[in-house]
């Protein structure tokens, strides 16, 4: 007599690929680049660059910029879960999945779940870094666990533009010019390098609306020990109103493929 097997649950089902997303870089080890390396280059480069500029030395403008640079450094390695799931609908992944008895949309957020694993791996490269060169947080121990969960919080939800970015577009490197476009003014001209004391009235406007400069004063508020109830709040606002929105939109689209 066959034994007919339980259909696994959309957590389990999400684990599954999350797993094979982390296999993934096991056997491609060079996709970790961006999240070792890079992190590296952007703090040696900017403490050094423009601390002796905007600082009394690179020592104390470390203590200004590691948070933001933590920040920048994370949301800018999102786009390559949209490059994954392009990937994977070229290969046809997806339609093999569509004959499985799992829950659908268990690849998307499987590979959202397994780039979580490496935007923890950025962050604490970063950290890292950043304690050996002298960054030393006010807010201890509880506030960089705090500012690190935050971002993940964010990063989790905003790559889900490029989980639709990867549904809709054909190619990688649309996506990646996409993000391009999208990524450099949000993070440029926000406040990761310095604080802009009297900024023209529509850098003023673009920032009070953009989530990366919020994120940033909010974590580098949790790092010194400030819990900036306003950011946080705005943050985690963004978060929901991104997953809602361009979540929503990539199951469509994933369902409707």
């Amino acid at each position: 007599m066959s034994t007919v097997l339980p259909r696994p649950g959309a957590w389990s089902a999400s684990l599954v690929f999350a797993t094979r997303a982390l296999l993934k870089l096991k056997h491609r080890p060079e996709q970790l680049i961006d999240v070792t390396i890079f992190p590296v280059i952007m703090t040696l480069m900017f403490t050094y660059l423009l601390g002796s500029t905007l600082a009394a030395s690179p020592a104390d403008y470390l203590q200004f910029l590691l948070p933001g640079v933590l920040v920048m450094s994370v949301v800018m390695i999102t786009p390559n879960t949209g490059v994954g799931i392009n990937v994977d609908v070229e290969k046809g992944l997806f339609d093999r999945i569509r004959t499985l008895a799992v829950w659908r949309p268990s690849a998307l957020v499987g590979a959202l779940l397994g780039d979580l694993v490496r935007y923890v791996l950025a962050s604490t490269v970063i950290l890292v870094v950043g304690l050996v060169l002298g960054f030393r947080p006010p807010g201890g121990v509880l506030g960089v666990l705090a500012g690190v969960v935050l971002v993940l919080v964010f990063a989790f939800a905003f790559s889900w533009i490029w989980t639709l970015a990867g549904l809709v577009l054909r190619t990688q490197k649309s996506v990646m010019s996409v993000s391009v476009l999208v990524l450099f003014p949000f993070t440029f001209l926000s406040n990761v390098f310095v604080e802009p004391k009297n900024p023209p009235a529509w850098l003023r406007m673009f920032m009070r609306f953009d989530p990366i400069a919020h994120l940033v004063t909010a974590v580098r508020g949790l790092m010194r020990g400030v819990w900036n109830g306003p950011e946080i709040g705005w943050t985690l606002l963004s978060a929901v109103l991104l997953l809602a929105v361009f979540g929503t939109l990539s199951m469509w689209r994933y369902n409707r493929r």
